[in-house]
């Protein structure tokens, strides 16, 4: 699987991207029809203390899987994002099974 990292109004983080490509590393080794992912963290100035955003698209047969977080960590939003998109590959799995 093809990935691609930005980073938008921020440092780039070379631990987040290695804890990053590990996590999507065990996403591909269960969805091997996994084509590519885009992967966008960006920093917002938010009132309440959150603003670390984790965005990750997905190419896959099909519609294109998307998930964001929010959260006041980095980690806690990619963390929140992969499960979503766990969630969402389970149901589109799924669905190949019945055709």
């Amino acid at each position: 699987m093809e990935v691609h990292v930005q980073y938008q109004k921020m440092m780039t983080s070379e631990s987040l991207t290695q804890l990053l490509m590990k996590k999507l590393e065990g996403l591909e080794n269960k969805y091997s029809w996994l084509i590519k992912a885009n992967v966008l963290f960006k920093e917002e100035n938010d009132s309440s203390g959150e603003g670390k955003i984790c965005e990750i698209e997905l190419s896959a047969p099909g519609p294109r899987i998307f998930a964001k977080s929010n959260t006041d960590d980095f980690e806690k939003s990619m963390a929140n994002t992969i499960e979503d998109l766990k969630r969402q590959l389970e149901k589109r799995q799924a669905t190949f099974a019945t055709h």
